[in-house]
């Protein structure tokens, strides 16, 4: 089958909804052309869509796998709850299992894969349902313990730790919801994001800053959209009520929410580690997520694959067909290894 990028509305896949625990999710699907092998979710981040895992989709449906690529909560055509209670890795764990169940059953299992906010959520879903996750995956996000106190994030960078996270603190906050709204600020902001620069070589976005409102009339085309991929971002976004970004931007009001769901959790309920098959991806210059990171993971799983690719955050675009080829070598493997 033909595994180049989806295009905006692929007519390869499908593009459906379903309702899971009171709350629409909108979703792409792709079946593959003969026998399944498994179904795999993929699970984006941050300000992607479903749609940001358009260089593996066909790829992994080539290999025999059903995808389901879900628009996260407080995106496109899913449900933008105005709380930020339910976006919590716990919250949305278990929509994720819920809207699981609805294509392998109660007892089936999926493969579970994400990227940047979604990497993050991969590792709590194995966490709270390891009887439905076969195999788990995730690329940039390293693994994060579990919470046992809860310190706020602008205690840790004045501290001097977590400098790459100083533009979560603009994200969290008011401004970028109240400025970034209606279609042409949507437009300015994913030329942005997706690495596009001013004539004078600027960045509209810093992991030091954040989005620099100044800098946003400036950009220019990115280099990670193709015109017609800009478009549809933005007319995916336009799907949500004003302000567009306030579900995107919920994922970063969760800090306290998460570690409190966590520290409630007890010591019995904390696994000592993870025993379904793990594969972790980092890239090589992502200034968010950097691979350094990741140290000390390794003690957490029974079986981990580690590699890395030569590109930024944006991997899944930057470096796709290596992407695919780390997580094909890697299904292989999942699929070979003996049943426990």
């Amino acid at each position: 089958m033909d595994t180049s990028k989806l295009k905006p509305n692929d007519p390869r896949v499908k593009w459906e909804s379903k309702q899971v625990r009171g709350k629409t999710y909108s979703y792409i699907l792709g079946e593959p052309e003969g026998a399944k092998v498994d179904t795999i979710f993929l699970v984006h981040g941050w300000p992607d869509l479903a749609f940001g895992w358009r260089h593996q989709i066909p790829y992994l449906m080539s290999l025999g796998y059903q995808v389901v690529a879900p628009n996260m909560i407080g995106y496109a055509g899913t449900d933008a709850p105005q709380d930020p209670k339910a976006y919590s890795f716990k919250s949305v764990s278990d929509d994720v299992a819920e809207l699981a169940r609805q294509f392998v059953g109660q007892d089936g299992q999926i493969v579970l894969g994400g990227h940047d906010w979604g990497g993050a959520l991969v590792w709590r879903t194995a966490y709270y349902y390891p009887k439905l996750i076969k195999a788990v995956f995730s690329i940039c996000t390293p693994l994060l313990p579990l919470s046992k106190e809860y310190i706020p994030l602008e205690a840790i960078i004045a501290a001097g730790h977590l400098q790459n996270f100083k533009y979560q603190l603009q994200l969290g906050g008011p401004d970028v919801e109240a400025h970034v709204t209606g279609k042409d600020k949507l437009r300015q902001f994913f030329k942005a994001v997706f690495l596009g620069q001013t004539p004078n070589g600027e960045y509209g976005m810093t992991m030091e800053h954040g989005v620099i409102f100044e800098l946003l009339d400036k950009v220019q085309q990115p280099r990670l959209l193709d015109a017609d991929e800009l478009e549809f971002y933005v007319e995916q976004y336009s799907l949500q009520k004003a302000p567009e970004l306030r579900g995107p931007l919920n994922w970063y009001r969760t800090r306290e929410i998460n570690a409190n769901e966590e520290i409630a959790l007890g010591e019995e309920a904390r696994p000592n580690t993870f025993e379904q098959p793990a594969l972790f991806i980092g890239a090589t210059h992502d200034d968010a997520l950097p691979p350094a990171m990741s140290q000390g993971m390794d003690a957490a799983f029974a079986d981990l694959t580690r590699a890395e690719v030569d590109a930024t955050h944006w991997a899944l675009t930057q470096a796709g067909p290596d992407i695919n080829e780390h997580i094909g070598k890697w299904l292989t493997k999942v699929n070979s290894a003996p049943k426990l």
